[in-house]
């Protein structure tokens, strides 16, 4: 169908949502934005869907959820006999409306759902689904996107977003699906008064809480520290069980920001609620002005990814970056379950490829294994699942990525902000006591085992235009790979997509083993390094710069110059 014959269809069925039908009448005469609705299917893939809100097949609305949750539907009955699914939401707009129309038409195909009562973070999903014996689990949460988006995560019966695999699959036989005439749907309250439908009690919440602080060291010098933290849950679902988690670890003196306590998926003070950016901390930071902490605490709203900001010691506050505070917990785990005898026989942990490699001189340091993956936690989660498979899941100690996502534990197979949050107050709690602020932790840190600057930019190619042109600079750069960036000598390309890394200097090519992933890697000289791809789940490009040198100084000059040169064509 052509785009507008698509749009008629829409005007003609979408009739069940008034938001979508107004919508669409008020574009009739707007082709550009018929056309951006329509030209394709919102993409699903290993990260599910994720979408702006509105009318379309390339939008997030009840009918693409719904299609999506067919196309599931007939998934896990093909491999599984009596399946169940697990299904979680968290404060965006329509959040609530979509796990429910999930639910009705999971239960119409004859699988059992398990639906939590109210919003709960994403680790909540990924434990519902293994402590329920789940063959499947949806997160309904656009994770820190802006307002305007929503999405869906799909999870297998491990806990971990789902497989390559199942993700091809599931993609089959969701385009085989008309979309309004091809999708079986129930009534949400009938299917619970008959138990099709049920709701996650509070045992399986407790369960999760006791997991969680199962995984403190030092969890007994927490009240006694006089630890003090602001907190924002950036009115997403961190509220509740980041706080219940902090008082039962005995941290009283806990300030939340008020404007970003309660659920709101308009976001009204962060507009974009990611704890990556200083923008979303930044109401956050006028109450550290006047509370002075020794820490601000942000989870973003789907609280899997936490953010913090310690005082510099000039009067303001620093923030840490995802690489910071996931290599500085790595030392802390490392250093103190030596310490207390914890430190399991062969330990493991696991990082993506575009995080910071001053982990592997952490490693080394305390005789840890360094396990790398391709970028997103479900590739973490996925390395836990096979120590477990082997009966040797105690190995594993810590796991994260740059993108300020981390887990100690393996009782959930995703990133975990409850556990970070508990982890990260823990370790301020104990250099507390030892007179060190978290700044000169990561001081002594980069003392040790030098500086590494690392950044991330993002540039965004909005719309059908914006898609082509991103393919443009992926295949532009891999066919015309640089021999140097930013003045030093390129001396390994890697390409994931075709599974190769070639050295420049003798012109051999080896063969990669992870999965093929629209990756490019470009190793430089004195440990630098330049990433860059398309994102998963946003139209836009991602670049990682890493910048070694003997001063922090030195390694920004040297990350300006390869940044200049590396993205030029991005901009």
């Amino acid at each position: 169908m052509t785009e507008m014959e698509l749009y008629s269809l829409w005007l003609e069925n979408a009739g069940e949502d008034p938001d979508l039908q107004e919508e669409l009448v008020n574009i009739k005469d707007q082709p550009e934005e018929i056309s951006d609705r329509f030209y394709r299917d919102l993409e699903f893939g290993t990260g599910g869907l994720r979408g702006v809100i509105g009318a379309g097949c390339n939008r997030m609305n009840i009918y693409t959820v719904r299609r999506a949750t067919q196309g599931f539907a007939d998934y896990l009955n093909q491999e599984y006999k009596d399946p169940s699914v697990a299904i979680s939401f968290d404060s965006r707009i329509k959040s609530d409306k979509f796990s429910r129309a999930a639910a009705e038409v999971l239960a119409a195909n004859g699988i059992k759902v398990h639906i939590y009562k109210e919003l709960m973070p994403t680790p909540c999903l990924s434990w519902a689904v293994r402590a329920l014996n789940c063959q499947g689990g949806i997160m309904v949460t656009a994770s820190h996107n802006p307002a305007k988006y929503n999405g869906y995560k799909v999870y297998g019966e491990d806990g971990c977003q789902i497989t390559l695999r199942g993700a091809e699959i599931i993609l089959e036989k969701i385009n085989s699906l008309d979309m309004f005439t091809g999708v079986k749907t129930s009534d949400f309250d009938q299917e619970v008064a008959k138990g099709n439908i049920k709701f996650i009690e509070n045992d399986i919440i407790e369960a999760f809480y006791e997991k969680v602080l199962a995984e403190g060291i030092n969890a007994d010098l927490c009240a006694k520290s006089g630890l003090k933290v602001v907190y924002t849950p950036l009115n997403g679902t961190g509220n509740k069980p980041v706080r219940e988690i902090l008082k039962r670890l005995g941290i009283s003196d806990v300030t939340v920001v008020k404007e970003q306590e309660e659920p709101d998926g308009n976001f009204t003070t962060c507009p974009y609620p990611n704890p990556e950016i200083r923008e979303a901390l930044q109401v956050g930071l006028r109450y550290c002005d006047e509370v002075k902490p020794d820490l601000l605490l942000a989870t973003d709203p789907d609280c899997d990814r936490v953010g913090i900001a310690v005082p510099d010691g000039k009067g303001g506050y620093a923030l840490f970056s995802g690489n910071e505070v996931g290599a500085m917990l790595l030392e802390y785990i490392c250093q103190q379950r030596i310490k207390k005898g914890t430190m399991p026989k062969d330990p493991v942990t696991v990082k993506t490829i575009v995080t910071t490699d001053i982990v592997d001189l952490i490693a080394k340091e305390y005789s840890v294994e360094v396990i790398d993956v391709l970028t997103g936690f479900k590739f973490i989660g996925e390395q836990i699942g096979f120590l477990e498979s082997k009966g040797q899941e105690n190995r594993y100690i810590f796991g994260f990525e740059e993108s300020y996502g981390y887990l100690s534990g393996t009782y959930v197979r995703d990133k975990d902000a409850v556990n970070a949050s508990m982890l990260i107050c823990e370790m301020a709690a104990y250099y507390r006591t030892q007179g060190i602020t978290l700044m000169q932790a990561r001081e002594n840190m980069y003392k040790k085992y030098g500086y590494f600057y690392q950044t991330l930019y993002s540039f965004t190619f909005e719309g059908e235009s914006g898609m082509k042109r991103m393919a443009e600079i992926m295949d532009d750069m891999r066919n015309n790979s640089p021999a140097q960036i930013g003045g030093l000598k390129v001396e390994r390309f890697e390409d994931y997509k075709a599974s190769t890394s070639k050295d420049l200097a003798t012109g051999k090519v080896t063969e990669l083993t992870l999965p093929k992933s629209n990756v490019l890697a470009f190793y430089l000289e004195n440990g630098c390094k330049a990433i860059v791809r398309p994102s998963g789940t946003e139209p836009k490009i991602k670049t990682y710069i890493t910048a070694k040198a003997p001063t922090f100084e030195e390694a920004q000059v040297v990350e300006q110059k390869i940044y200049g040169e590396f993205t030029t064509s991005m901009k």
